[in-house]
């Protein structure tokens, strides 16, 4: 059986670490073969000043901390890149973390984007379309477009820490809530906690 292919998209909202430790366990996982890297115009300037990392010039390489192997990056502006279209094999597709502006274009079939038309792919093809939302509190908008991106057949993982486990930092924070990401994609990771009350 070939490896997975997958798509990860950050937007411009608070959680870049989380998108960080996402990817840097996709390219250590031997499952998967590719990952499709999309990042928005304003997740850049999330990227700066959360993780210090400035502009596109080798972005994957800061971002991973090493040079990628199996990950190849596409401008959100590219609609003709390989992950806009049906025929492309995915096997699903991962916004961490979605801003509610990514969100209202998904749920309402804006896809005048990369990252929208490549969300807009996963829901038409039924593949697993993981949209990690940030924002608080939530409003009447956010709730109804994530009614309807949920009625369309996206699954809404916000992005919230477990606190069970007794993080011992935010690096920590953010691998654990990665492996809850992936496992839910069907990519259990090695050292994800498991919560065991009899223990």
């Amino acid at each position: 059986m070939r490896g997975l292919h997958l798509t990860v998209a950050i937007t411009g909202a608070s959680g870049a670490i989380l998108a960080r430790e996402t990817l840097r366990a996709l390219e250590a996982d031997e499952r998967v073969e590719r990952v499709h890297f999309v990042a928005s115009e304003n997740s850049l300037r999330v990227l700066a000043e959360e993780l210090g990392i400035s502009g596109r010039a080798n972005l994957l390489e800061k971002f991973l901390g090493a040079a990628p192997i199996k990950t190849i990056s596409h401008a959100d502006a590219d609609v003709g890149a390989p992950i806009a279209s049906g025929s492309h094999p995915s096997n699903g597709m991962i916004v961490l973390p979605c801003s509610m502006g990514t969100l209202a274009k998904i749920a309402n079939g804006l896809a005048d984007s990369l990252i929208a038309r490549a969300a807009d792919v996963a829901l038409k093809e039924r593949r697993p379309l993981i949209l990690c939302v940030r924002e608080t509190p939530f409003n009447r908008i956010h709730l109804r477009n994530m009614t309807l991106a949920a009625e369309a057949g996206a699954t809404i993982f916000p992005c919230i820490p477990a606190f069970y486990n007794r993080p011992t930092d935010s690096e920590e924070m953010a691998r654990q809530f990665a492996c809850r990401v992936l496992a839910h994609i069907g990519l259990p990771q090695h050292g994800a906690y498991v919560w065991k009350p009899e223990e």
